[in-house]
């Protein structure tokens, strides 16, 4: 045959670096194998001899032929000759070229090669049936022409088409799947935090975005496997991966510490890693029991899950002590104040323009503080806004403990031309438990025992009672003096109240001519997204509350409230709140403060302020609208992050420092600083 006397003339033979150990039984099977297959193809279109081309030169082909063809069917099934034969007339004759393309590995080249296999095959096909016309195909440097059926070369072609045209189809397909995979996982990354996501592999190195702090995590990872194991160990009484387990944990403790960041980690670190790795996978190896560390990590994290409740109780308990807290510069400048005051004489003690406190024409402002520096930005920020200061009349009260340090402080820095006058509270003899009944209240044993029994609980778990309501900042009537401004200021018809934690932007008079409709108090409604309504502040369980008062009623806001002593008097709101706070004695009408009592005296009695007036929230939120700030009259930093506080919002602060004096010899010596 002539594909046998190729494969003989190529020679096919192993490469070099295989040397002479391949099979001689593998080239034999290749020798034989080839010429078989392709006789059997040719030779199941032969119906007889008559039918095969007998030119001299094809006498020795068609002798083999016949000659293979007597014993294929005892080799071959007839299924496989089918097949044999379905696939030579798709795919045409086997040559080397086939088995050199597809099938023979890098490790096989063809040596003495010097003219194609396919030029050595005359291939004729022959239908015992009928006779087709024959196409003679032209090969470059052969000896024989190739005949072929034009229409199986046609159908051979356009299936080849068809599959590269499918095959292009598949790829295009697969790269827009894998693009459209890889944009959704890149929107998907973009939504999760990292910052949270932790490596809790301790044996291997998963594939993730590598972080600054990924060391640290490692080591409190290894940390928490070896707690888990180091139980199991004691359980099942392997002592000595006990101790060994022991051992690194102590040193990871202390190779970690308080430790945040890698930056911060040791040199031995990566050294511990790895001794503690090597003692996770023997313990692993030994210990590990899927229920067993499942049941051990629910209990870590329960007992976590613990502490972490507990810790944010104290937290809390903390934040309000610090909220309330005065600093140690504070405290210092109060002092020091009082020295001073207390040594000047009495002729010098007092303060100009007397004769402006009682003008009911001039804007008079109510200021209650313990706080001599709050106090004072108050003022300063009220004065350098005001168009004309002169018209301006401060009433300050204060507590006896810093009635000389207020005084003194407004001694040496007056508020240029504005009339300040400063009162102790403890001088109002007529404000008294008689009359007053928070006095009375506070006075009585049941409230000694809420504020000042040792063993009353202080976590926020200790029932209904919330622990901010707890506020020593109750005890004081300066709290409460809000609600007594007719009887302090009995001469005047109009009076701003302010609190201490408030800054002025902006020229306040306009106020005094808001109409207030015959309403008594003018303020800022708060009951937007991010505020509460009555429900929130008053106890509608209670008969007395749900009869009276709307759960939905706006709340509105204290820190800057102009109040119409004239329809004070008439309507005799003092006796509204004396009414309400009797019937609250045991608290159950709302907690202690002055906004749930507030929000029911002034009930359908208060005006609402344009929004621009009164901008809360610098004391607790974080995402306040910068230009909203910026266009307020007054900002409140109500809530705990008060801006003489270091727990204070740097971002708001400087609406604040910005009217201290910090060159001031007194603030200098008490080391107050920006």
């Amino acid at each position: 045959m002539a594909l046998k006397r190729g494969l003989s003339s190529a020679g096919v033979q192993r490469n070099r670096a295989f040397g002479s150990r391949f099979p001689v039984a593998i080239l034999i099977f290749f020798s034989l194998l080839v010429p078989l297959i392709f006789f059997v193809g040719r030779g199941l279109h032969i119906s007889d001899e008559n039918d095969i081309l007998s030119s001299p030169g094809e006498k020795n082909v068609d002798w083999r032929e016949r000659l293979a063809l007597q014993h294929v069917k005892s080799l071959f099934s007839k299924e496989v000759i089918d097949v044999i034969a379905a696939n030579t007339n798709d795919m045409g004759p086997l040559s080397l070229d086939f088995f050199r393309k597809n099938n023979l590995s890098a490790s096989w080249k063809v040596i003495g090669e010097k003219t194609s296999i396919t030029d050595k095959i005359n291939f004729t096909a022959v239908d015992a049936r009928q006779e087709t016309p024959k196409v003679k195909v032209d090969v470059s440097s052969g000896d024989h022409a190739q005949l072929v059926d034009p229409a199986k070369l046609a159908r051979r072609q356009l299936r080849e088409k068809r599959r590269e045209k499918r095959a292009n189809e598949l790829v295009q397909r697969d790269d827009e799947s894998i693009v459209k995979l890889e944009n959704a996982a890149i929107e998907r990354s973009k939504s999760v935090d990292s910052s949270v996501l932790g490596k809790y592999s301790i044996w291997r190195k998963e594939n993730e975005n590598e972080n600054s702090d990924s060391t640290v995590r490692l080591i409190r990872d290894q940390i928490i496997m070896a707690r888990v194991y180091l139980s199991i160990a004691k359980m099942k009484n392997k002592l000595d991966l006990f101790q060994q387990l022991q051992t690194r944990l102590k040193e990871s403790q202390r190779s970690v510490g308080d430790v945040t960041a890698d930056a911060d980690l040791s040199q031995s670190a990566p050294e511990k890693i790895k001794a503690m790795g090597q003692v996770l996978s023997k313990a692993r190896e030994q210990l590990y029991d899927c229920n067993l560390v499942t049941g051990k990590l629910r209990a870590m994290l329960q007992t976590a899950d613990e502490q972490v409740r507990s810790l944010k109780k104290q937290s809390t308990f903390l934040s309000q002590l610090a909220a309330k807290t005065i600093p140690n510069g504070i405290h210092c400048l109060s002092m020091r104040l009082t020295i001073d005051y207390y040594l000047l004489s009495p002729e010098k003690r007092k303060f100009p323009r007397s004769e402006n406190l009682e003008n009911p024409n001039l804007y008079h402002y109510a200021l209650f503080s313990d706080n001599v520096l709050a106090a004072s930005v108050v003022v300063n920020s009220t004065v350098t806004n005001a168009k004309d200061p002169s018209k301006h009349v401060f009433h300050l009260v204060t507590d006896k403990l810093n009635f000389g340090a207020m005084n003194m402080w407004f001694l040496l820095n007056p508020p240029g031309k504005a009339t300040i006058h400063v009162e102790n509270v403890d001088e109002f003899k007529w404000l008294n438990s008689s009359y007053c009944p928070v006095l009375r209240q506070l006075e009585s044993a049941a409230m000694k025992n809420y504020y000042f029994k040792a063993d009353h609980p202080t976590t926020l778990s200790s029932g209904a009672s919330n622990l901010k309501y707890r506020n020593p900042k109750y005890l004081s009537m300066l709290n409460h003096l809000r609600f007594y401004l007719p009887q302090v200021y009995p001469k005047l018809d109009k009076i701003l109240f302010l609190d201490d934690d408030i800054v002025v932007q902006k020229d306040l008079t306009g106020l005094w001519a808001v109409d207030l409709h015959g309403k008594v108090n003018g303020a800022v409604e708060t009951c937007g997204e991010s505020f509460h309504r009555f429900d929130k502040y008053l106890n509608f369980s209670n008969p007395h509350i749900a009869r009276n008062f709307d759960p939905n009623a706006c709340g509105w806001a204290y820190g800057m409230n102009m109040f119409d002593l004239k329809e004070w008097k008439k309507k005799d709101i003092t006796g509204i709140y004396h009414k309400w706070q009797n019937m609250n004695e045991d608290r159950t009408l709302w907690k202690l403060g002055t906004l749930p009592p507030g929000l029911i005296t002034f009930y359908g009695l208060t005006h609402p302020l344009q929004k621009s007036w009164h901008v809360l929230g610098l004391g607790y939120n974080p995402s306040l609208d910068r230009s909203e700030l910026d266009n307020a009259a007054v900002v409140h930093y109500n809530g705990n992050m008060k801006p003489w506080l270091e727990l204070a919002m740097t971002k708001y602060r400087g609406y604040w420092t910005k009217y201290i004096k910090y060159d001031h010899p007194y603030i200098r010596s008490c080391k107050l600083s920006e």
